[in-house]
């Protein structure tokens, strides 16, 4: 019998076979978009899991498969290979939390605390400065950098989101967008109804985007009164949408709130519904043994936002403690005005770091767990557990990799801990979204950064001669 091959549609397909005389071809080779080989994958799930010398494949933006790069290469094709030979693969970093537009405040009003942080600096300058052109270029720088940190997939609460979302959509970059919800009225809207209205319009435009997931994001609970609180419980309920909110951020907050209402603020969200498995509360810096028990029974998710805190000098948010006590913690930057870059690496390194001292114990959120803040975590969080924040067959190709031939990364005993406590930002090398290209070698594949560069230094003089 003589072995007769065709290539048909990407695919060699047997007419006959003899195994005896075709040995080398057992199986049919698939077609596939992207193939990327890679020294080390770290695929989260399962946990605490480092493959050598594997590959991933990548069809319609998706993870096809995952094997040994021997196996792959005999049983796929793709247009595109890339071999990664001193790297790490792992999913893109998650962002759970920021204000991607407030990179043009980076530095405006540092070292000072919280309230009059906000109060005296920040809302007085976005009240004169925030517009949609204002967002736009201020989320564009923000996700520039975080597309060259490691960051695929990040969360934003901030004012006309609807160009942050734009922004998103243009660069191809996957997020929430948590539109705000206040009592009082700025530039986007003039009181709750209001935000809330526009919220859900801009839920519907979004409805059927594969990258753009809108949220709802009542600022806090000393900015929303209790009845657009319920209208939100309500909408996300019947909408199934997410809600961020933040909660317990410094001690002032928690005592204004007992002594208005007799109740800590934890409660009150309870008692209105709000606190359900779709809500994400952010910072969360005070709590008491009540409030943990709230927030596990309500399924709710902690955002923990380490530098931010402790830079505002909010206070530490016991992460060991929830995750023991059954909370989902994951991580956030918090804007660029507080904290004052949006390195998910170095968020993950501050909170791994932040909770060994706290709790006295250097075996407390040892380096997989600092990972999974920042990946698996952060999907569950946003709803997004089934289809990001691991590299498993059927998820988005969202990942990133990161270069481990630096000097200063030099000798590599444990991959984990290499990428929990040795690893910065600039190594990483490569972020795909979707299974698109978005860093390649370190350079940004689709924004042009020479444009970008003197778009903010315009917005930099314009703000620089208002507040000098």
């Amino acid at each position: 019998m003589l072995c007769i091959e065709v290539w048909v549609t990407g695919r060699f397909l047997s007419i006959l076979r003899n195994p005896a005389i075709c040995p080398l071809r057992n199986s049919v080779v698939e077609s596939a978009d992207l193939i990327i080989h890679a020294r080390w994958i770290v695929p989260i799930r399962p946990a605490n899991t480092v493959l050598n010398d594997h590959a991933i494949v990548v069809k319609a933006g998706k993870i096809a498969a995952l094997g040994p790069s021997e196996n792959i290469n005999s049983q796929y094709s793709a247009a595109k290979n890339i071999t990664l030979s001193d790297h790490v693969l792992m999913p893109g970093l998650i962002n759970a939390h920021g204000h991607a537009a407030m990179t043009l405040l980076r530095g405006l009003a540092d070292d000072l605390p919280l309230m009059e942080w906000l109060n005296d600096h920040i809302w007085p300058a976005e009240g004169r400065w925030v517009s949609g052109e204002f967002v736009s270029a201020g989320a564009t720088l923000a996700m520039a950098e975080m597309l060259r940190t490691g960051t695929t997939t990040f969360s934003d609460m901030y004012f006309f989101p609807e160009a942050t979302a734009k922004a998103a959509a243009d660069i191809g970059m996957r997020c929430q967008i948590a539109t705000p919800i206040l009592d009082f009225p700025s530039g986007w809207a003039a009181n709750a109804e209001e935000y809330i209205h526009k919220g859900v319009a801009l839920a519907d435009e979004y409805r059927h985007s594969e990258l753009i997931q809108v949220a709802f994001g009542p600022h806090a609970p000393y900015t929303v009164s209790d009845a657009p609180m319920k209208q939100v419980a309500t909408l996300a309920n019947q909408m199934d949408a997410q809600i961020q909110i933040h909660l317990h951020e410094t001690a002032f907050e928690v005592q204004d709130a007992q002594s208005k209402s007799g109740m800590r603020p934890s409660e009150r969200l309870n008692a209105l519904g709000l606190l359900t498995a779709n809500t994400q509360c952010v910072h969360v810096t005070q709590l008491n043994d009540r409030d943990k028990q709230i927030i596990q029974e309500s399924g709710a998710h902690i955002i923990h936002c380490p530098e931010s805190n402790l830079k505002l000098a909010s206070g530490i948010c016991p992460i060991q403690d929830c995750l023991n006590a059954g909370i989902n913690v994951a991580l956030g930057t918090d804007g660029a005005a507080s904290n004052n870059n949006l390195d998910m690496f170095g968020e993950l390194q501050t909170a791994a770091l932040l909770a060994k001292a706290q709790q006295n114990d250097a075996s407390a959120v040892d380096a997989f767990t600092a990972l999974e803040l920042a990946t698996i975590n952060g999907a569950r969080a946003l709803g997004q557990e089934q289809t990001l924040g691991s590299l498993e067959t059927g998820k988005w190709a969202d990942m990133i990799a990161i270069d481990f031939s630096a000097l200063e990364l030099q000798p590599v005993y444990h991959v984990l801990s290499h990428l929990a406590y040795a690893v910065s930002a600039h190594h990483v090398s490569h972020s795909w979204v979707a299974g698109q290209n978005k860093l390649s070698d370190g350079k940004l594949t689709n924004i042009d950064t020479g444009q970008l560069g003197k778009l903010i230094q315009d917005w930099q003089r314009k703000i620089s001669v208002a507040s000098g």
